[in-house]
């Protein structure tokens, strides 16, 4: 492991809430705390990895942090994370866009379905409930991710689950964009802190 891959890994666990064995009365305990407005990370962290948006994207989502839709399938999943400087400092009223794939493998293209946008608070937190998207052939289980501080350049990324088997065959995977995950009852707490690059 890199000076860089070891600084990034101390970062992930300094600023996170979620442990491994998170259970179902201890994911209740993280959704309800309120995250540091400053976490522990190192100045000069690298920023977040760019990767494209897919052929998938589409403008204009609706603003709002659920996007589970009413009858729908899919495991439940509760998304959650900082926006952060490379210095470390939080990211107020970022804006921030997720898209991904319902639970059988497909976009909405027509509509907006699985898709959904909102802001940072004042300590840079935000959070997502949605569910967990299929996998479809040519690509591992993932979310699309547009994330851009107030006239800042827009940072569009993808993210990934750890232990899916296609991670592996995925051309696109990368292993800096894993979110951290953990079991809360039927459902997964999933945590990511995106590094835009501004000082």
């Amino acid at each position: 492991m890199n000076e860089r891959d070891q600084t990034r890994r101390r970062f992930l666990l300094g600023t996170g809430t979620l442990a491994a064995g998170l259970s179902l009365h201890g994911a209740d305990d993280v959704f309800s705390q309120e995250l540091a407005p400053t976490p522990a990370c190192d100045d000069g962290q690298e920023p977040t990895a760019r990767q494209t948006e897919g052929p998938f994207f589409k403008p204009s989502s609706p603003e709002r942090s659920n996007l589970r839709e009413p009858g729908g399938g899919g495991r439940p999943v509760e998304m959650t994370g900082l926006v952060l400087t490379r210095r470390c400092r939080p990211v107020a009223r970022a804006l921030i866009d997720l898209w991904h794939a319902d639970d059988a493998g497909d976009y909405d293209n027509s509509g907006s379905r699985y898709r959904g946008h909102q802001w940072t608070d004042a300590n840079g937190a935000f959070r997502f409930t949605t569910i967990l998207p299929a996998v479809y052939p040519g690509r591992t289980r993932h979310y699309h991710v547009k994330v851009q501080a107030a006239g800042g350049r827009v940072l569009t990324t993808q993210l990934y689950f750890p232990d899916e088997p296609g991670n592996r065959r995925d051309g696109m995977f990368r292993r800096d964009l894993l979110m951290r995950t953990a079991n809360a009852g039927d459902g997964l707490a999933a945590r990511f802190d995106f590094v835009l690059d501004m000082r």
